[in-house]
């Protein structure tokens, strides 16, 4: 299974868990970009490990992964169900 993980600030992850925000953005950035792509093509994910924080016992879950899209200069990371929180 391959997974991408993410960490948020607080709101931005109650927003997902709640299914309010459906799209994450991140900056296009070498750091992103190689991250998120390969060979200028959208790389492929099962789902998205979100963390609210860098502790050990941080809040966290899984939400479906639907793809990636570069849009008004940032990359769009669309988001599907909440699998588990």
């Amino acid at each position: 299974m391959k997974i991408l993980h993410l960490t948020l600030h607080k709101k931005w992850f109650d927003e997902i868990l709640n299914g309010t925000k459906k799209i994450e953005y991140r900056e296009i950035k070498p750091y992103w970009t190689k991250r998120l792509l390969d060979d200028e093509k959208p790389k492929k994910f099962d789902i998205i490990l979100f963390r609210n924080g860098y502790g050990k016992k941080s809040p966290q879950m899984k939400v479906e992964f639907l793809g990636v899209r570069v849009k008004d200069d940032k990359y769009n990371i669309l988001l599907g169900k909440v699998l588990k929180s």
